[in-house]
């Protein structure tokens, strides 16, 4: 892919996730306890949701990211259950790349493993937020793989935010609207992501605690 191209794709995303994290409107709740909220309203991108979710972590933001931090060889594969590899198959710069990420079994095998090839665009604000966005790319160098049913994330995001007065606590923000493909019963699909997303902050959490603290 070309570092021009690459980069358009990465700055439309994050300008796409921005505004989800800008807009409070038509939020409807479907999960709620241990400290994470997770909303949902339809998606604007495919026949679909999106869903954000929201949640303190005790941690720096610099512990968070280095946790959430994309890489070969990085934290993510080690705590995230809904991960079983993460690879860059096209770097153009620390900031911007093209990634697979593959996903094992999940809701009973119901859902067989998935693979996703993204661009990649990490972004920093001057607040001392740091954001990843991501959105699906067709790649030559990532043709679909034997074994795994090829998804589709549509513009998605985690943004890591200090809180103010609070040095040792992080504000975690992120969004998911992904096609899994296939012929997915929708009440599966549905009830999947909320909890998927509540075990990502819990996760996170332990991770913080395991590796960073």
């Amino acid at each position: 892919m070309d570092p021009v191209q690459a980069s358009q794709a990465g700055e439309r995303v994050a300008e796409k996730v921005l505004g989800y994290r800008r807009d409070p409107s038509g939020w409807k709740i479907c999960r709620e306890g241990n400290g994470v909220t997770v909303s949902w309203r339809p998606s604007v991108e495919f026949a679909g949701h999106l869903y954000r979710g929201e949640g303190l972590l005790s941690g720096t933001p610099q512990q968070v990211w280095q946790c959430v931090k994309p890489g070969d060889g990085g934290l993510r594969e080690k705590w995230d259950d809904n991960v079983s590899r993460f690879e860059i198959i096209q770097r153009f710069s620390d900031d911007l790349n093209i990634t697979r990420t593959a996903t094992p079994s999940a809701a009973m095998k119901l859902i067989s493993p998935r693979d996703f090839v993204d661009v990649l665009f990490v972004k920093q604000y001057e607040d001392g937020t740091v954001s990843t966005n991501a959105t699906h790319i067709e790649h030559p160098l990532c043709p679909p793989k034997p074994g795994f049913v090829r998804g589709f994330n549509h513009p998605c995001g985690c943004f890591i935010e200090p809180l103010p007065g609070e040095p040792n606590k992080t504000r975690l923000v992120w969004f998911f609207q992904t096609d899994l493909s296939g012929l997915l019963p929708q009440s599966v699909v549905d009830t999947f992501f909320p909890r998927s997303m509540a075990e990502f902050h819990a996760n996170l959490q332990k991770a913080v605690r395991k590796f960073c603290v």
